[in-house]
This record gives C-alpha cells, sequence and structure tokens, in this order.
C-alpha cells in the first residue's frame, strides 16, 4: 500500500514543476494532494490544518518535504480526518484515499465576448425578449430592426410634417 502512495506522492510532487525529480513535495503541491484525494473534508480537516501539519514536519529551512517526512504528516492528518482509530489503522486509511489518484486540472471554459452578450438565461426584464434562444435577434425582417422614428417633418420635428409647400 505504501508503494501506491508513494507514486500518487511523486505524481503531485513533480505536478506543475519540471525541475521537481518527485523525491520532494512542495507546499502547494501537498495541499493539492490532500484536496484531491479526499483527505481535507472541510470539517474535521481543513486547508489551515493540511499547512500547519506542513510546516510542522519540513525542516526548518527547507520549502518541501520528503516522502518520510509526507508520512508522519498523513500520520498527523489521519489523527484528525479518523478520530478513533490507530494510527496505524488510520494511515492506511489515508493510503486508501490515495490509491491511484492523479492531479486534477481544471480548465476553465472560456466564453468568447459574444456568448456572454447573446446568452439569454443571464438577460432581465425585457431584455430577453430581443433574442431567441440561439442568440439572434427577434427581429420582424431579417434586414436589421423595424425603422420606428418619423422622419416625415423638418429636421428633427415630425409635428412640421407636409408644411414645407405651405410656408414657400
Amino acid at each position: 500500500m505504501a508503494s501506491e502512495a508513494e507514486k500518487t506522492f511523486q505524481r503531485f510532487a513533480v505536478f506543475g514543476d519540471s525541475s521537481s525529480s518527485g523525491a520532494e513535495i512542495n507546499n502547494k503541491n501537498f495541499s493539492k494532494l490532500c484536496q484531491d484525494c479526499g483527505i481535507t473534508d472541510g470539517k474535521t480537516v481543513t486547508s489551515a490544518d493540511v499547512d500547519t501539519v506542513f510546516n510542522k514536519v519540513k525542516a526548518k529551512d527547507a520549502g518541501t518535504i520528503t516522502f518520510q517526512q509526507f508520512t508522519e504528516a498523513m500520520k498527523e492528518l489521519s489523527q484528525k480526518r479518523f478520530q478513533g482509530k490507530s494510527p496505524d489503522q488510520g494511515l492506511q486509511d489515508i493510503y486508501q484515499l490515495m490509491e491511484g489518484k492523479n492531479p486534477a486540472t481544471t480548465s476553465a471554459a472560456r466564453a468568447g465576448a459574444a456568448d456572454q452578450h447573446t446568452d439569454t438565461s443571464k438577460y432581465t426584464c425585457s431584455h430577453q425578449e430581443c433574442l431567441d434562444d440561439s442568440g439572434k435577434g427577434k427581429d420582424k425582417d431579417a434586414a436589421g430592426p423595424e425603422e420606428t422614428t418619423d422622419n416625415s417633418g423638418y429636421g428633427r420635428d415630425p409635428k412640421s410634417a407636409g408644411t414645407y409647400d405651405k410656408k414657400n
């Protein structure tokens, strides 16, 4: 079981760090391992607990921990996570959580500018009525929106419509 845990340790140790040999893991990747493997649950084991345990087992001047120090950290976290079990049984349970896990990568889907503006589910009030479900305009004509302004008068005044001949 420990060899499977060591493989998981190495996969997380090299995650995002091409210069890492996999023999030591930094705090960021240690936290990611605990999160991705389900060791942190937000109630009994929090991210603050993970950081505290990491800093407790590492050497004073080091920024990483070895697999042996990692095992000590896991024993301590297992006592918090699986209260009432022996340290060895808790460690085995932690290793079972880690079995076969890889660092999860999250890729946020980036919506284009047009997608953000044509998603009618995010519109409120009367603006929803401007677009159909596909994000296209609901114009009556394919040529464009209907002209609603009255340009029949002088300049901008529609009240004077038809009075040009009367004045001249």
